[in-house]
């Protein structure tokens, strides 16, 4: 007689992919004809746009590009000037061997941009973006249980709550809007540079759907009407939901990559601006799953043969946010600062003595007006450091979402400061230990002289360890001894043998 199991099939997503990949592009810029020549290139920035992804059979890839912004100061001493180019770029990743397709997840930061005069009529440009890639693959966990008690055989059941992402998906954002700013701003006359930084700032999942809203924080810099260069932040708010593909428990919940997929933005001669933009909001669902399984068997009476199984199991542990706060003193003979701007880059880790240290770097970038009036950029490295407890097998995933900085100008310095969300996940692959087969051998004589009633002291085994070895069962020892749990170190038990 055998004990009959049943396996249940689990699907959960684990990650043939998770990382975070850069890569420079370069590209020289020719001025147009109508414009001055070159004296000194002052400031260059950019915006990632991601175009595709893409995954074959060996491989996932991603395509995009960097809109760019060069701003320069004519050799003639004329008005500043800005050009603007689109640099495109891709990146790769290979995927193990028979991998099924899944989805891609990806998010993209610019690290920097340095732009440089290589004659009076070219601009060299070099940038560097960023991309945190998932590759989500579908995979099944089978476990192997069995329903009520067993004649003659006793179980050792165990019952573990683990959190699993389900499920991913993406939903795209469309925003259009007509933004106009302040009274008291000055009027626009010209744009220079603009980019937009989404995020979520609240998110929900609700049985088979999942709600969230954010905003794009555009981030404009134009020349006023005076001819004086200004900045300008406005919130671009959306609220959206997607129809997921199950139903989900109260305890789900969403993590989200988001990545810009366009942007434009135009000035009338009102000075109305006219912003478009599409961000794919790139979601992961987890969700609480209890697994029951049976880790030992064995039988008081009968000789036992039993099968065992690893099951390996990709598991969230936690999802963390924590709040960075970063300050720099940046040496520069300010008398107005015009813009500000810090581009946070991906975090990278290292193990420390109590877990892990997570190191966020990222780059102010100051343009300001000297006391001579003339335009001038400055630019100061920054890196924080969160101490975090993680086991050595515990994989962390790090994010700072962006925030908007400010500047202070003093006596020959500018204090640039900014507080951003930095969101961190930790994963493991946990390893679990389960039966899969007990097949009851031949009744054991019993030993004529083996007592049937035995006294011993607990120690530190567990009620189970001690009824396999002394032939007992688990129930019997609780109910003769009246134990609710596990007993104490130094408690003597009575124990009945067969």
């Amino acid at each position: 007689m055998d004990v009959s199991f049943k396996k249940v099939v689990c699907d959960c997503l684990d990650a043939a992919v998770r990382e975070v990949r850069s890569t420079e592009v370069t590209q020289e810029i020719k001025l147009p004809d109508s414009m001055p020549d070159v004296g000194r290139v002052v400031s260059a920035w950019g915006q990632a746009i991601l175009r595709s992804k893409e995954w074959n059979a060996d491989r996932i890839s991603i395509s995009g590009g960097l809109m760019v912004w060069v701003l320069y100061a004519p050799e003639d001493g004329s008005t500043e000037r800005c050009l603007d180019t689109w640099i495109p770029f891709q990146m790769q990743w290979e995927l193990p061997e028979d991998t099924v397709q899944g989805q891609i997840r990806v998010r993209l930061q610019v690290r920097f941009v340095d732009g440089r005069s290589i004659s009076a009529r070219k601009i060299m440009v070099r940038a560097g973006v960023a991309a945190l890639t998932e590759a989500l693959v579908p995979g099944e966990l089978q476990v192997y249980t069995v329903d009520g008690p067993q004649k003659e055989v006793e179980l050792l059941k165990n019952t573990y709550p683990l959190r699993l992402n389900r499920e991913a998906g993406e939903r795209s954002i469309l925003i259009e809007e007509e933004l106009s700013l302040p009274d008291a701003a000055p009027k626009p006359e010209a744009l220079l540079y603009y980019r937009m930084e989404p995020r979520v700032t609240d998110k929900k999942v609700l049985s088979n759907k999942v709600v969230f809203r954010g905003n794009g924080n555009l981030h404009v810099l134009y020349r006023s009407e005076e001819g004086q260069v200004h900045s300008w932040d406005f919130d671009l708010p959306f609220s959206q939901y997607a129809q997921l593909n199950r139903e989900h428990s109260s305890d789900a919940q969403a993590d989200f990559l988001l990545s810009p997929t366009g942007l434009e933005l135009e000035l009338d001669q009102e000075g109305m601006l006219r912003v478009k933009g599409g961000i794919a909001a790139q979601y992961l669902i987890s969700d609480k799953q209890l697994l029951e399984l049976v880790e030992d068997a064995y039988s008081p009476g009968r000789e036992v043969r039993v099968s065992t199984q690893s099951l390996e199991i990709p598991v969230v542990l936690e999802n963390r946010r924590e709040n960075l706060y970063a300050e720099q003193t940046i040496d520069a003979p300010a008398d107005i600062a015009a813009d500000v701007s810090f581009l946070p880059d991906f975090p990278r880790q290292r193990q420390s003595e109590h877990g892990v240290d997570i190191i966020t770097p990222g780059t102010f970038q100051i343009l300001y007006y000297g006391e001579d009036g003339s335009l001038n950029a400055a630019s100061s490295r920054w890196e924080g450091l969160q101490k975090m407890s993680a086991h050595e097998d515990t994989t962390l995933t790090a994010a700072v979402q962006y925030s908007v900085p400010m500047a202070v100008v003093g006596s020959g310095q500018i204090m640039v400061k900014t507080e951003m969300p930095l969101e961190v996940t930790a994963t493991a692959r946990q390893k679990l230990d389960m039966v899969t087969d007990v097949e009851l051998g031949e009744v054991r004589q019993r030993d004529a002289g083996r007592p049937t009633l035995i006294l011993r002291r607990a120690g530190d085994q567990r009620l189970w360890d001690i009824a396999k070895r002394s032939g007992s069962t688990v129930d019997t020892i609780r109910r003769i001894n009246g134990l609710q749990s596990e007993p104490a170190p130094e408690q003597i038990l009575l124990i009945p043998v067969s």
